[in-house]
């Protein structure tokens, strides 16, 4: 009888020791599960809709909003290769001291949506428009509305457009674009980078892109690429068809405070404007080909 007893309370004891190793086990790994089930889930991709705004990180970032091209050294001169918004590449050779493709380039370009003229413009970087706010609403999933800007004069609300790693703006006049203008030129206005880096614009239904040498109040307003910009200095390139330099055609650059200077090389105007003679130097060190 002692024995089956033994036998019995051994395999009580067994079992029981069995039992307060789970228990002991489990006390262990709760607080590891719930760790674990605790941690935030990986964010998703912002997919922005008319009803969420777009929340661009670039903003906070705040990167520049140009593209530096590779320039290949010629003597005593770089040369660069260039896309205008409509596609047209072309060379441009320069003396090295002007230093164009480390001032880097942004592209302008004028357009009409319903035969009302509005200019698009690569600002330096997107917090020049959302001053770190948030917009105004959606017009497409690559199209914002921003408040109109302090000190912009006649100028109204903002369009911040995205295309890529580019940002374009319109700013609006006047009365501004109707509901509906807003959003046929959300849909009708296209952008695309090329390999390069350079953007190219199109466009579809109301909207239509001024072409090379078309002028609006006898400024010039086709397809153009600017360097530099703001308060220094600053270079701008445009194809114009026929282009003649006794012919006087302002730029969009004049009126910033001081006249540019601009020359006919072939078919494309070079216009630039800045400090101790380096509108001068530009304008007759610059050569374009055009491809």
């Amino acid at each position: 009888m002692a024995d089956q007893f033994d036998v019995i309370e051994a395999g009580a004891r067994g079992r029981r020791r069995w039992i307060g190793l789970v228990v002991v086990l489990a006390l262990l790994l709760i607080p590891v599960a719930g760790l674990l089930f605790s941690r935030d889930p990986e964010p998703k991709p912002l997919i922005p809709t008319p009803e969420a705004p777009i929340r661009s990180l670039s903003r906070v970032e705040n990167k520049p909003n140009v593209l530096r091209a590779a320039a290949t050294a010629k003597g005593g001169d770089e040369v660069i290769q260039v896309v205008f918004p409509n596609g047209r590449r072309a060379e441009v050779r320069y003396p090295a001291e002007l230093g164009l493709a480390a001032m880097g380039s942004r592209p302008f370009q004028g357009g009409w949506i319903d035969g009302i003229y509005r200019q698009f413009v690569a600002p330096y970087s997107e917090v020049e428009i959302t001053r770190g706010g948030e917009p105004i609403r959606n017009y497409a999933p690559n199209v914002t509305l921003w408040p109109r800007q302090a000190g912009s004069g006649s100028y109204g609300q903002v369009l911040l457009f995205v295309f890529g790693q580019w940002r374009v703006v319109m700013y609006d006049r006047g009365q501004g674009l109707s509901f509906d203008q807003r959003i046929a030129l959300s849909r009708g206005l296209k952008g695309r980078a090329t390999r390069d880096g350079y953007l190219v614009l199109s466009a579809a239904g109301p909207v239509r892109l001024a072409r090379p040498g078309e002028t609006v109040e006898g400024r010039l307003v086709g397809p153009q690429l600017w360097f530099g910009g703001g308060a220094g200095e600053t270079v701008a390139i445009m194809p114009v068809p026929g282009c003649k330099t006794k012919t006087r055609v302002q730029t969009v650059i004049d009126g910033r405070g001081r006249p540019a200077q601009s020359v006919c090389r072939g078919e494309v105007l070079v216009a630039a404007m800045g400090s101790d003679g380096f509108g001068d130097r530009a304008i007759h060190g610059i050569r374009v080909t055009l491809k």
